[in-house]
């Protein structure tokens, strides 16, 4: 006698009303009704009285019950709401049959490629590394209630996704920006419900948690604190300015590091690699027959993969037999791809997904053109702009425009130049340019690097400005850094040349008696200046160290002083005229 069939309120699965309960502690693994109508209830058996959970069928038909549609897209959609309900029953089910991919091919590459397990997380090693506090408490099956913070593109959801099947828990997934509170309710109640169930805990992702008002943000708080449910919220801003007191009471911040180059470029290798094998796997063999060959141009008919799938993202993978290794992707665009991320894993798969649609035989320079242009803040830390920038930076504190250093300052510094790299820089300009005119230079851009080392962005950029500042208005002296480049030539010239026998040292007896140190005279002896012969024989009388004033080898252009006074003095003749031409 067949036993009629209820609808499992975890899963929407059809299952025999006498294995309901052995259905849910199975986490709704086993004892699947058969597809089908659900036998006829016998005459002569007393209908059993049902909790109204179990009584009442989900309408899911419209779009949970489609296999390409992910369970976190089906929470806050209507469902039985006749005014909002989609009219999907008119698409004939051809279009779908056969065709679990489509949805798959439609999403970024940067979601398609998204890792599986903790293994395949690249970055943040002081979250996932093997005796990190996070890990332990992962082996006890346990992770609380947790707040990611970090930059775009540094893994958060990911890491959230990974950490929700690591411990094996539900997983719900909603955004700030599209969800509200009544779409959180409705996750808290499911969570009640399978957590006195089966006992599975739920795991709520909340994606830009900081758009939460901050009466939105109570609602998680008796849910979390009575632990009903775990919540891991991520956020780009700074929670201790975007999130409530009480709420972040109830969770641990986890601090999300920007990307390292090397993380970036073990992402773009994984990514080539798991591309070639996926698209292998999935793709239809009457397709991939028909797919024109990675150096031809695609025809009309060509268009398109997987019924209406664009080849643009695709184009170049397509491939007869072994991978074809792609000929555009050279060593120079991946470190144009790493540079232009800027430590962001979605930016560096966008752009690798925009380089293996272009053509193999594609011109470089045209590429690295085209990546360039497709990144809103054009800033390459490895290419033209990157040096350009620095280069305008040190040219205007060398010529005492303020105000154009601190432009060319926050140009670098808004597109998110290193400041580290900017403050080493200012360190060399305190040197070469200031030198001897200004002692306290170099002490400043010294105190500067250490204050961007200590401090970090973006309070930094303070630093920054007043070192600048200092620097560009302090008097300019090469003499010494000019002094340095005659000697170093003369160095160079014969590096052979004995030191002079009377400033040797002489820490021994034997040396002593050779003649190291002799006729040497210790200058803090006398009242008054001595000679030493300090200088190997064929440099004596040489000057590398020009005395103060001296402009001997100085060039006198009157028509670029003219221009001077003319744009930048006002008209007016510059007062050292006439002590320059003397």
């Amino acid at each position: 006698m067949t036993m009629p069939s209820v609808s499992c309120p975890i899963c929407s699965q059809p299952v025999m009303e006498e294995n309901i309960n052995k259905h849910l502690d199975s986490g709704c693994s086993i004892h699947v009704a058969p597809q089908g109508e659900p036998s006829p209830r016998p005459k002569n058996m007393a209908p059993k009285k049902l909790a109204p959970i179990f009584s009442k069928t989900r309408d899911t038909s419209n779009v949970a019950d489609c296999p390409l549609v992910p369970p976190s897209m089906t929470q806050g959609m209507p469902t039985s709401s006749k005014k909002r309900k989609f009219e999907m029953s008119s698409l004939s089910s051809k279009r779908f049959k056969g065709r679990p991919s489509n949805f798959k091919f439609a999403m970024p590459l940067a979601e398609r490629l998204r890792p599986q397990c903790l293994d395949e997380f690249f970055g943040q090693k002081h979250l996932t590394g093997p005796e990190s506090l996070l890990m332990s408490m992962l082996d006890k099956g346990i992770i609380g209630s947790l707040i990611l913070w970090g930059p775009p593109g540094c893994g958060k959801t990911t890491l959230a996704r990974l950490l929700a099947r690591h411990v094996d828990c539900n997983f719900r997934e909603l955004s700030a920006t599209s969800s509200g509170a009544n779409d959180v309710r409705a996750v808290f109640e499911e969570a009640k419900a399978a957590l006195s169930l089966t006992g599975r805990k739920t795991i709520l992702f909340l994606d830009e948690v900081h758009r939460f008002s901050k009466a939105q943000q109570d609602i998680f708080l008796p849910f979390i604190e009575q632990g009903q449910i775990q919540m891991i919220g991520a956020t780009t801003e700074n929670p201790s300015f975007r999130l409530t007191g009480a709420l972040m009471s109830r969770c641990r911040v986890l601090v999300l590091e920007r990307l390292t180059d090397d993380d970036i470029r073990g992402i773009i290798s994984s990514a080539v690699d798991r591309v070639l094998v996926s698209v292998s796997r999935e793709q239809p063999e009457p397709e991939r027959a028909a797919s024109p060959p990675v150096d031809t141009e695609p025809t009309t008919s060509q268009n398109s993969l997987s019924g209406s799938q664009p080849r643009s993202s695709q184009a170049s993978i397509n491939c007869d037999g072994p991978f074809v290794p792609y000929a555009q992707l050279t060593d120079r665009v991946i470190s144009s791809i790493v540079s232009l991320s800027t430590g962001d894993a979605r930016t560096a798969l966008s752009l690798l997904e925009l380089v293996l649609a272009s053509k193999p035989d594609r011109d470089e320079d045209t590429l690295l053109a085209s990546l360039r242009q497709s990144v809103s803040a054009s800033y390459d830390r490895v290419g033209e702009s990157h040096y350009d920038m620095i280069s305008a930076l040190h040219k205007s504190i060398r010529g005492s425009h303020g105000s154009a250093a601190m432009y060319w300052l926050a140009r670098m510094l808004t597109v998110g130049e290193d400041p580290l790299y900017i403050a080493r820089r200012l360190v060399v300009c305190a040197s070469e340019d200031i030198g001897l005119a200004d002692a306290h230079a170099l002490p400043l851009a010294m105190a500067a690097l250490q204050a961007c080392q200590v401090i970090g962005m973006p309070e930094c950029r303070i630093n920054l400005a007043h070192c600048v500042g200092y620097l560009s208005e302090a008097p300019k002296c090469t003499r010494a850094y000019e002094a340095y480049k005659r000697a170093e030539v003369a160095a160079k010239s014969d590096p052979t040349v004995p030191v002079p026998m009377a400033v040797r040292n002489a820490p021994t007896g034997l040396m002593k008696e050779l003649g190291y140190g002799e006729d040497y005279n210790y200058n803090p002896n006398f009242r008054h200046p001595v000679h030493n012969d300090y200088l190997p024989i064929a440099f004596r009388g040489d000057k590398f160290l020009k005395e103060v004033g001296d402009l001997s080898d100085k060039d006198w252009n009157e028509q670029e002083l003219l221009r001077w006074e003319q744009e930048e003095n006002g008209g007016r003749l510059w007062e050292g005229r006439s002590s320059a031409q003397r």
